[in-house]
């Protein structure tokens, strides 16, 4: 048999690169355990947790997680070199091992924006004392991590991005008020049944309220709708195991956060993000996108190419949205691998 090829990368700053490929399957590094953690307070009452693994001397680098409100995994540590990088990961406010929880009763979500959340990352590179790093976020964390380079363009000394998102309307509208639902109409049942018959708003307030309800079964079942709409879709092929756990406190803060920035648009001006991507200019930087991403579907990822043609830009034919498939994984190290060099 020849050997097994893999959709991704070799790739020219400024061309858009679909369907190459290359001759080895990328795997994750092996399993590692932080080296230190802490809780950082950030201020407004929270606390955020943080980690350090790999090379405490290697080449510092950021990894911002998505929902937002999903937390980090210690999978997330596998995409980068352990010898090479000095790996930082941290839970965005009110998820994770970070405090207070958004599953608690009569939680309080003001203080968690995306500005909010920029400001805490110049305060854990402060912490941590780093000059400048580079910066890794996917789906929800490529908003962020593009919302934290735009302001900071200084600190970071590379920008690495996985299936773009950056709240605009379009985008919303898609994914939660039934766009997708063209692809996944039995999905898109279970997800629309919370939502009462009579309801005629939109899916994203109506979940507002229902996330919220006084009575806490009809908020934890309105949060166990809402994520498994979100994790049945996000990868090309269903995964073997589809079950989802029961994981009510996470359900509830995973549903809180994502549906408190969506109502908010993510306070963020129309195509803001795309529009400021010339301040990202002389910024070495890749985007990995799956052609068949029906969470934050090419259109996006594609309009940031044409706004910032010197990143290199790659789409995976047989990928969809998660970090963990083969083609979006491959194309994820390939670019940590070749960031570590410089």
């Amino acid at each position: 048999m020849p050997p097994q090829r893999h959709q991704a990368t070799r790739r020219t700053p400024g061309q858009a690169h679909i369907g190459n490929t290359v001759d080895a399957m990328r795997e994750f590094y092996p399993p590692i355990e932080p080296n230190r953690t802490g809780m950082l307070d950030v201020g407004d009452a929270n606390l955020i947790y943080w980690e350090e693994s790999g090379n405490p001397l290697g080449k510092p680098a950021l990894f911002l997680h998505g929902g937002p409100g999903g937390g980090t995994t210690p999978a997330h540590r596998q995409l980068f070199n352990p010898e090479k990088y000095r790996i930082i990961l941290f839970d965005q406010r009110n998820c994770g091992k970070s405090t207070p929880h958004a599953s608690t009763p009569g939680i309080d979500l003001s203080h968690n924006t995306t500005w909010d959340l920029v400001a805490d990352i110049e305060k854990l590179r402060e912490h941590l004392g780093v000059d400048r790093w580079l910066v890794y976020g996917g789906s929800w964390g490529s908003t962020l991590t593009l919302a934290y380079a735009q302001t900071h363009p200084e600190r970071v000394t590379e920008i690495l991005l996985r299936g773009i998102f950056t709240l605009r309307e379009t985008e919303l509208d898609w994914f939660y008020e039934g766009g997708a639902a063209a692809v996944y109409p039995d999905l898109w049942e279970r997800y629309m049944e919370p939502i009462p018959a009579d309801w005629s708003g939109s899916n994203i307030d109506a979940y507002a309220a229902l996330l919220y309800d006084e009575d806490p079964a009809v908020a934890v079942h309105a949060a166990k709708a809402w994520v498994e709409w979100e994790s049945s879709t996000i990868t090309l092929l269903p995964p073997v195991d589809s079950d989802a756990a029961d994981e009510g406190e996470y359900d509830l803060a995973f549903a809180r956060i994502e549906n408190h920035y969506f109502v908010n648009k993510g306070w963020l001006t129309p195509n803001q993000l795309i529009e400021n991507a010339h301040l990202l200019s002389g910024i070495p930087a890749a985007i990995v996108q799956g052609r068949y991403d029906m969470c934050t579907p090419m259109m996006t990822a594609w309009a940031l190419h044409k706004a910032w043609p010197e990143a290199e830009f790659t789409v995976v034919p047989d990928g969809g949205h998660a970090f963990s498939e083969p083609g979006i994984r491959s194309g994820l190290i390939d670019a940590l691998d070749r960031f570590a060099e410089r």
